[in-house]
């Protein structure tokens, strides 16, 4: 007999966590367009940052507070993956303290890079926190520090994993 996890219920779930506050509005995209912007060159020539929103963050980094944390921890992309800590409140992340590449995937990205698919990683990968209950504060305070990295680094592509 296998066994199952138990599946994440995120809205009664995020309900719980935030019931002193007004309920949560749900983004609804559903209706507008798609943005999208074709790559200016090809993929094996390519940098790529990785984000992931799995609360990964690296030993000896400030873990992720468990709620309402807008902060991003910047993790040097040619890290032993073995490194990397798991703060989240959102899922159950014993899987991704024995292995951080399910939610974060550097190990499969660097392979990517030796084999020539992608051209290379940005010195720097993104972790932070998903289920922050203020979307202005992830517009405002987490998506802006995301972007100055990215600049920084002069990066082609992101590669999100949210968890």
């Amino acid at each position: 007999m296998t066994s199952r996890r138990s599946v994440v219920d995120y809205i009664p779930r995020t309900r719980a966590l935030y019931a002193p506050s007004p309920p949560y509005q749900w983004a609804d995209n559903r209706e507008r367009p798609v943005p999208w912007t074709p790559l200016a060159r090809p993929l094996e020539h390519c940098r790529v940052a990785l984000l992931g929103s799995g609360g990964v963050y690296l030993e000896g980094q400030t873990p992720f507070a468990l709620k309402d944390d807008t902060s991003i921890r910047s993790i040097p992309s040619d890290v032993s993956v073995d490194r990397l800590r798991i703060s989240h409140f959102g899922y159950p992340t014993g899987d991704a303290e024995d292995d951080a590449n399910c939610v974060f995937p550097l190990d499969p990205l660097r392979k990517l890079v030796r084999e020539g698919v992608l051209g290379e990683l940005a010195p720097t990968a993104i972790g932070m926190m998903g289920g922050i209950y203020s979307r202005r504060r992830v517009v405002v305070e987490t998506a802006p520090a995301v972007v100055e990295v990215l600049r920084a680094e002069q990066v082609d592509l992101l590669f999100a994993v949210p968890a």
